[in-house]
């Protein structure tokens, strides 16, 4: 049920949010969807995957907190 309702849930954001055909959304562990403006990149070295979020700030997540990732149509 709980996989149910975040397919759900992402598939809402999904369609939701309006911008460019490049961008993705990001599923973590705590069930927070993060949208993304172009494509996050993973440093292999760190561990962590750094993108700019739809209000255009730099930030960085470890890698182990993402489930999926998804990039938007």
């Amino acid at each position: 049920m709980k996989k149910l309702m975040a397919v759900l849930l992402l598939s809402g954001v999904a369609l939701s949010v309006t911008a460019c055909s490049s961008d993705y959304v990001m599923s973590t562990k705590a069930g927070d969807m993060i949208v993304t403006q172009g494509k996050p990149q993973v440093d292999s070295d760190t561990g962590l995957i750094s993108y700019t979020d739809q209000q255009g700030n730099e930030r960085q997540i470890n890698n182990d907190q993402i489930v999926q990732m998804i990039k938007k149509d």
